[in-house]
């Protein structure tokens, strides 16, 4: 049976020698989890000396040559792939403005879509499992993921890490929602369900299709016997540029989620290249919930005391969220407000968002912020201060998951 048949997706591996590397086999094992497998793409060994001029960019390393040569591989058409995956060593700096380099190649001069990643000693299959899937979806649900309108009566659910959502739609419209925290993953989806279901004022045997994501989505999909089982990136971009009615042409979407954060570039409702935090919660929704604790607010206060506050009045040391807590500690100590310190907690967010995510996508407006943490007044403005640009929160932000799956799942109603 050939790939295509058997819908394989080929994703060409783009990288600094990671296939030498003790990482690989956690890479393969993530890709046999999707349906897919690495290619190495086939290269002139000739042209490796010569690559930089190519890319405007001269590199003393071998091994980051060959990668810029194999990118133009792929793009030249040499290389037949499906997706391209982007990756270099965490540590190495050379390799990381190489990597942001070949990325922006590839979407300049091919429709394929990227995604990149920086590896340490210690990724796994399940940390990459994913961007991988979401690499995929793009591929296989091409078609689906053009959907614009919701039609019918359907359903979305978002198991999150922190938060448990739920949307019912009819006919492009919501007409039912639920937020509650997630505590048991089941428990709290069909609490959130119920909620949206009632508000709806309908049965679960009248909803014609219902999708899930998230964190828990296989475990609620396989429960609720969901149609549509799919990852966040591609659902919650889908979610956001409906939402913000930005469905056509380019948009940058920023999700702050509980307990990571996404940058996804879109253009025409489909992610091109993006990106996920994870390596630490400092730019989470985590953070604030700490943060507004220690200030003894709720954290749904925390924006209106940032909005009045000067985050330049407060030193952050660090990132990390438990050090970067105890720096937000240490100035209220020295007299430093509540409001400055909410100011100071949300510039930091998204100070790490910047440097951390958006140099891995092209940033381009409208820029719709959502997720649970774009509630927070302090952070849009943060964001905007930092960017000089509008950003846009629409109405539901923090339903994105939700509206996308319920979106999406109206694909599967039959006419």
């Amino acid at each position: 049976m050939s790939d295509e048949e058997s819908g394989l997706v080929k994703i060409a591996l783009v990288s600094c020698g990671s296939e030498y590397a003790g990482v690989q086999p956690e890479f393969e094992a993530a890709a046999a989890k999707v349906n897919a497998k690495f290619i190495y793409p086939e290269i002139d060994v000739s042209s490796v000396d010569t690559i930089g001029r190519d890319f405007g960019l001269e590199v003393a390393s071998g091994d980051l040559r060959l990668m810029m040569a194999r990118a133009k591989a792929v793009v030249e058409g040499i290389t037949n792939a499906d997706g391209v995956f982007i990756t270099t060593c965490f540590r190495c700096a050379e390799g990381a403005i190489v990597r942001n380099e070949v990325r922006r190649y590839i979407h300049e001069h091919s429709n394929i879509p990227v995604i990149s990643y920086s590896f340490t000693e210690s990724t796994s299959a399940g940390t990459l499992l994913t961007r991988l899937e979401a690499l995929t979806t793009i591929v296989r649900r091409r078609h689906l993921l053009t959907r614009e309108v919701q039609t019918g009566l359907t359903a979305g659910i978002d198991s999150g890490s922190t938060t448990t959502k739920a949307v019912v739609m009819r006919d492009n419209k919501i007409i039912g929602m639920g937020w509650v925290p997630t505590t048991k993953v089941l428990e709290s989806a069909e609490e959130a369900y119920s909620i949206a279901l009632k508000e709806a004022g309908v049965s679960r045997e009248e909803i014609q299709a219902l999708g899930t994501t998230g964190y828990g989505r296989f475990l609620i999909g396989t429960h609720f016997k969901a149609q549509l089982v799919q990852e966040e990136i591609t659902v919650n971009s889908k979610g956001a540029v409906y939402l913000a009615d930005k469905q056509k042409g380019n948009a940058t979407v920023i999700d702050i989620g509980g307990m990571d954060n996404k940058a996804i570039s879109v253009q025409d409702g489909i992610p091109g290249m993006f990106t996920m935090g994870g390596i630490c919660a400092g730019a989470s929704g985590r953070f604030f919930e700490m943060i507004s604790k220690r200030l003894g607010v709720d954290i749904t206060e925390l924006g209106a005391l940032a909005v009045k506050g000067m985050h330049e009045h407060v030193s952050m040391n660090s990132y990390c969220i438990v050090f970067g807590t105890q720096s937000l500690v240490n100035s209220l100590a020295r007299g430093a407000t509540p409001e400055d310190v909410a100011a100071a907690a949300c510039y930091s967010v998204v100070e790490q968002i910047y440097e951390q995510q958006l140099q891995e996508v092209d940033v381009k407006e409208p820029l719709i912020l959502v997720g649970g943490s774009s509630l927070i007044a302090g952070v849009p403005k943060a964001l905007g201060e930092l960017l000089k640009i509008d950003v846009l929160v629409p109405e539901n932000s923090h339903l994105i998951g939700a509206v996308g799956a319920a979106l999406l799942a109206s694909g599967f109603v039959e006419e």
